[in-house]
């Protein structure tokens, strides 16, 4: 009683925390080569008020088992707020670039709609890099899966667009938010903006994207978010959503 106490007390006006703190309830998983709902090795759990993402049951390694923890409803306008950190090492047989990488996948395409094998859903990314040491690794980055991004009246299709955001070495809690209104889409690190654009569109000339694309648009309006799972432990807290 004296946890949800506080909890309330502490969450910021008009926000709802979507993750209870004990469960996964109103969480899905879909990890590629697995049906969705199955958490294959128990990839997605919950421990001490957290929700870890970790690979001890990964014994013969990574093997590109990308995953994803899809919220239960999809979401139009919104403000996301969630803490991150890295923790561990990266499961063995994760890529390079996965090391200390994870994020949130937003304006999905719904997890029923990904076929089996498929390593992530369209969508847009606000992703999140882990440094070390003295290393410059900016963290809040948009990535585009099967997506392109509008900024200033231009579409841009490369897959990582990087926005120099700040570089945050070691385990320290990081508090991204994402905001998505009818004019921009916002990343925002421990309180400060790091990018805004006006929205995502899909690539239709995407495998992935073509049987979800729509028939009369190419505008991305809404979808699902998830949290991601890339081969490098990670943890998550404090996920609260504002809609606009």
């Amino acid at each position: 009683m004296l946890a949800a106490i506080i909890a309330l007390a502490t969450t910021p006006a008009d926000f709802q925390p979507i993750f209870d703190g004990k469960t996964l309830a109103g969480w899905t998983p879909k990890i590629a080569g697995y049906p969705l709902g199955e958490n294959f090795g128990n990839t997605f759990q919950v421990k001490n008020g957290v929700i870890m993402v970790n690979y001890d049951a990964y014994t013969d390694g990574f093997n590109e088992r990308y995953g994803h923890l899809f919220y239960e409803r999809e979401l139009r306008y919104f403000i996301l707020r969630v803490d991150y950190r890295f923790i561990g090492e990266q499961c063995k047989g994760g890529a390079g670039w996965a090391y200390k990488n994870s994020g949130i996948m937003y304006l999905g395409q719904p997890a029923s709609t990904m076929a089996l094998d498929q390593s992530f859903p369209v969508s847009a990314e606000f992703q999140f890099l882990g440094a070390d040491g003295d290393q410059k690794r900016g963290t809040g980055n948009v990535c585009s899966p099967g997506t392109h991004i509008l900024k200033d009246g231009n579409l841009i299709k490369q897959h990582v667009i990087e926005v120099n955001g700040p570089s945050i070495p070691g385990d320290a809690w990081v508090t991204a938010e994402l905001e998505v209104n009818p004019e921009f889409i916002i990343h925002r690190i421990n309180g400060k903006e790091v990018y805004r654009y006006t929205h995502a569109e899909y690539d239709e000339n995407d495998a992935t994207t073509k049987p979800v694309l729509p028939k009369y648009r190419r505008q991305v309006v809404g979808g699902t978010i998830s949290l991601q799972s890339e081969s490098h432990p990670v943890e998550f807290k404090n996920v609260l959503l504002k809609r606009l």
